[in-house]
């Protein structure tokens, strides 16, 4: 799972051909550290269909105050640079798989 920064934020995800999933933590969040293996997970059996991106809100705090994202986890599905679907807090894997599989066929 690739690392997003401000820096490279608008070529990688707003500008990316396909659907992009990216989950906004902190290394100092206990939800987020249990969440970063399942999106780990997610990032290999979705690889070719979708891209699984990071962002520590500590390192990048420009784009976590341009999608409002005042607390952490949190998940924002992309799509031709829009913000399809979002997902507050920690999230069991099945339903993230659903999520995943919405903004394929959506």
């Amino acid at each position: 799972m690739e690392k997003v920064t401000d820096a490279n934020w608008e070529q990688d995800v707003l500008q990316a051909s396909g659907p992009v999933v990216v989950d906004f933590g902190a290394t100092w969040c206990g939800p987020c550290k249990k969440l970063d293996p399942i999106m780990e997970q997610l990032a290999v059996e979705y690889e070719g269909r979708v891209k699984v991106r990071k962002v520590d809100v500590g390192v990048s705090p420009g784009v976590a105050q341009r999608y409002k994202v005042l607390s952490v986890p949190r998940v924002l599905f992309f799509k031709d640079g829009e913000v399809r679907e979002q997902v507050n807090g920690l999230i069991a894997k099945d339903k993230l798989v659903e999520k995943f599989d919405n903004l394929l066929n959506g």
